[in-house]
């Protein structure tokens, strides 16, 4: 073969119209991502997209709107424990699963219903 997949470019979830702040405040304010600006082109579709690192976030309008409630992205995390202290400050929700072995995880669930999987791997 002379092609090879690099990365991951980015992650798009849905949401409802109309949710562009609400986005902004789960991804910005408990999450950390930062905002970036979308192309002009693409203004027009609604929605918002996030960067943290190397890791971009698209939150595109749907409507009708379905959540994905299986399907999800992973991120991995340093520090698990810490970031389940701030979560439980900022009253989300997760639950914990301990079927991947090898790494600590967590489920969340973004504003939307959109499922989210934050793992840290028990790497020494």
């Amino acid at each position: 073969m002379s092609f090879i997949f690099k990365a991951i470019d980015h992650i798009q979830l849905a949401a409802p119209k109309g949710s562009e702040d609400m986005a902004r405040r789960f991804y910005i304010n408990i999450l950390g991502f930062d905002e970036i600006e979308k192309p002009e082109e693409l203004k027009k579709n609604g929605g918002v997209w996030f960067a943290c690192g190397n890791l971009q976030i698209h939150i595109g309008i749907e409507d009708p709107f379905f959540p994905a409630k299986k399907a999800h992205p992973a991120f991995e995390v340093v520090n698990l424990a810490e970031l389940k202290k701030h979560l439980t400050i900022k009253e989300v929700e997760y639950s914990e699963d301990g079927k991947l072995p090898g790494a600590k995880r967590i489920y969340i669930f973004d504003p939307f219903g959109n499922r989210m999987e934050l793992l840290e791997w028990d790497r020494e």
